[in-house]
């Protein structure tokens, strides 16, 4: 046996041998005859952050950057903006719109108007079921439109369903059915034709000093009384009363 076998023979006996395969990172190891065969590591999470080559990236960014198309204007560049010309109508000669608003004035009032007249009906019905108005005036033209402004409030110097003073009352009924009165109980007392009160009927002028009302038949008659009431059927509280018939 030459030197150099030998030689061979001895490490090859109790050795150590590492083999590293770069292809695959395989790792090979014996130790004692035993023999260990491990992976490499893979680099995850930070590790394999860390890998990454920055200074390579921000080479790249800055090679778009320069490539990238730059957009120049002239410095005497004009902007030319295309006017057109505006038309402006005032609310006044709007025709669309002054209809519209003729229109919701005309709803108003009706819608204000049926509120009234169900006001005034209500007013009568509890009226009606307080006082014992007979048979003779209903139908009566001249109480059948005292009755819309039943619940009325007393205002004195007032003539219109907003407010009724005695007098105000009376010319605001009547007018209703084109028989002008003064807006003045004393002077209302002579108008038309003083009836004796066995011959009253209703619609008479009820009067007396400083008041007048509206005879509705029996011991009843309608009226504005005083501050602080409404219009309403009431039984009559006048001792000497004086008829008046209109018309």
């Amino acid at each position: 046996m030459t030197p150099l076998t030998e030689l061979a023979q001895n490490a090859a006996v109790g050795r150590r041998t590492a083999v590293a395969a770069a292809g695959g990172a395989l790792l090979v190891s014996t130790f004692g005859g035993a023999l260990v065969a491990q992976a490499a590591p893979v680099e995850t999470g930070h590790a394999k952050m860390n890998s990454v080559d920055l200074n390579a990236l921000a080479t790249q960014a800055r090679e778009a950057l320069s490539n990238a198309p730059v957009v120049s204007v002239a410095p005497d560049a004009e902007l030319n903006v295309e006017k057109s010309a505006v038309s402006v109508v005032s609310a006044a000669e709007n025709e669309d719109y002054q209809a519209e608003l003729a229109a919701n004035e005309a709803a108003e009032a009706a819608e204000a108007a049926a509120a009234e007249a169900a006001e005034a009906a209500e007013a009568a019905a509890s009226a009606a079921s307080s006082v014992d108005i007979p048979a003779s005036a209903i139908g009566n033209s001249v109480i059948s439109i005292a009755s819309r402004y039943i619940g009325v409030p007393y205002v004195s110097g007032g003539s219109s369903p907003s407010g009724m003073d005695c007098s105000g009352f009376t010319k605001y009924v009547f007018g209703q059915l084109g028989i002008e009165l003064p807006h003045s109980s004393s002077a209302q007392a002579g108008y038309g034709t003083q009836v004796p009160a066995s011959q009253a009927q209703p619609g008479d002028l009820m009067w007396t000093p400083g008041h007048v009302s509206i005879y509705a038949g029996g011991n009843t008659m309608i009226d504005a009384s005083k501050p602080g009431t409404v219009v309403d059927f009431r039984p009559i509280w006048q001792s000497n009363p004086t008829f008046i018939r209109l018309g």
